[in-house]
């Protein structure tokens, strides 16, 4: 039993079963046990692996759209460039490397890093202490800077804590999880049709779509997903790659679920936002013009090198079946109302 677990299991035996936002919210950011809040969980030593860490590309592409976003809002002399859940830091340095082809966009740009994870917050330090723009660190996005502003969110709300609900016999009722005798952990309602929401990533978007409402800005959203209607368990784990069960092991492996994008955008455009997408991953990078990157790097590299790098761009852009990266994970666009669309979309 991880020491995590012994503490929810004194809570569900004091106070009865906890809902799945409960549970997922202790998992991940309880202050002494959360998942995010001891330990790094990327790369081949961890638990998973995001685009950013599989190549610079990646970051590079979003580095071209922050530019060309920057235009679009009649490039402002002074604006928030916030990053959620920004990882290793690896995403925001390589966006900030391609920008040194864009100097007057550079200039205008103030790094804001949203991010909970101490341990985090030491590799992103790490990764930009050269930084070409000043950083700072923020607990939410709002506490970020009013005014200009452009948004990047990769992997950060599946992160976030859903609600399931289960539909039995007519009856709706919201999902929990209670313990047995031995302290192992099990779902209490079971049985009928689960359906999900997120009132964490909803609140993240409205706040968003406000921020954008009051002053030119964007935001581009990429994470694993659909456009549906929340039917259905996404709640899922991972441990050293590998999928394992949510409730097994709390606080020792990477808890997530499916982003449903159409609601995101649903709650965006009632906000007030203009919204674009969502669309492939693959699809989005192409536009961006990845393939042209991964070319112009490709003449100046070794045999090795040239292999690594198809093999990333294969690995980003792989639509060949539906859990995929490059289809499974999806982009979509939101922006100030009355400003033109942003790149990378075709909608």
């Amino acid at each position: 039993m991880t020491p995590l677990q012994r503490r929810i299991v004194d809570i569900i035996r004091r106070d009865g079963p906890i809902s799945v936002e409960t549970y997922m919210a202790l998992c991940l950011g309880d202050p002494a046990h959360g998942y995010y809040m001891t330990r790094d969980p990327l790369g081949p030593g961890g638990d998973f692996t995001t685009s950013p860490e599989i190549s610079q590309m990646f970051g590079e592409m979003i580095g071209v759209w922050i530019a060309t976003a920057w235009g679009a809002m009649g490039a402002p002399p002074k604006f928030s460039l916030v990053e959620l859940g920004p990882g290793r830091g690896a995403l925001m340095a390589d966006a900030l490397r391609a920008l040194r082809a864009a100097p007057d966009c550079l200039a205008a740009a103030h790094v804001e890093l949203v991010e909970i994870s101490p341990v985090l917050r030491e590799k992103q330090r790490a990764a930009l202490a050269s930084a070409p723009a000043p950083v700072v660190w923020r607990d939410g996005v709002e506490q970020t800077a009013d005014g200009p502003f452009i948004l990047v969110a990769n992997e950060f709300f599946d992160a976030l804590p859903i609600r399931q609900c289960v539909r039995r016999d007519g009856e709706t009722r919201e999902r929990r999880i209670a313990c047995d005798a031995d302290g192992a952990l099990i779902f209490a309602d079971d049985g009928g049709a689960i359906s999900e929401t997120c009132p964490a990533g909803e609140d993240v978007t409205r706040s968003i779509a406000a921020r954008l409402v009051k002053a030119p800005g964007a935001a581009l959203i990429i994470d694993y997903g659909h456009a549906g209607d929340g039917e259905g368990d996404t709640l899922q784990a991972m441990r050293a790659h590998a999928f394992v069960d949510p409730l097994a092991s709390p606080g020792e492996c990477d808890i997530t679920a499916h982003v449903n994008f159409g609601a995101l955008l649903a709650i965006a455009r009632a906000g007030g936002a203009a919204t674009q997408g969502p669309v492939s991953q693959a699809d989005y990078l192409r536009a961006m013009g990845i393939e042209t990157r991964a070319a112009m790097l490709a003449k100046r590299a070794d045999d090795r090198q040239k292999l690594a790098l198809a093999s990333a761009l294969a690995r980003l852009t792989d639509v060949k079946n539906a859990r995929a990266m490059g289809a499974l994970f999806k982009a979509i666009a939101l922006r100030s109302p009355g400003l033109p669309p942003m790149p990378g979309f075709d909608r």
